[in-house]
């Protein structure tokens, strides 16, 4: 798990590409205004949204499964009762960490996500963090 200031400092500091699970095309979701703010901030941004094949003038991958270039970070807008298929794509990616935004806590995907060695948050914004911290 990704618990301190320091190691959340880090994570943020070393990834350049993150996958938004359920990004929307719409400006006023949060989603669509955190992935703005990670593209500005200089990420690299990989939308995952089934229902639309282009967001915020990027390709979107139909789910994690069709996404073929490393991922970092692995950031989720869903809720959490949907959650365990997409974090078992997640961790196949093998990113560094996967990251439940605000309001998103599910102690299953936790569990499964510390299994495999990979960093873990839950209910916190990366944009939030990413604003604190950096």
């Amino acid at each position: 798990m990704v618990t301190t200031d320091d190691q959340r400092k880090e994570l943020l500091e070393q990834a350049r590409t993150i996958a938004v699970v359920g990004l929307s095309p719409d400006e006023s979701r949060a989603s669509n205004r955190v992935a703005r703010y990670l593209i500005d901030a200089g990420y690299t941004i990989i939308p995952v949204n089934p229902l639309h094949d282009r967001i915020l003038g990027i390709t979107s991958a139909a789910s994690l499964a069709d996404v073929t270039q490393p991922v970092d970070i692995v950031d989720i807008f869903m809720r959490s009762e949907h959650l365990l298929p997409v974090v078992e794509q997640a961790i196949q990616l093998r990113p560094k960490a996967i990251w439940l935004q605000l309001g998103i806590v599910n102690d299953e995907a936790k569990r499964l996500v510390e299994a495999a060695g990979i960093g873990f948050l839950q209910d916190a914004c990366i944009k939030i963090e990413h604003q604190r911290l950096l």
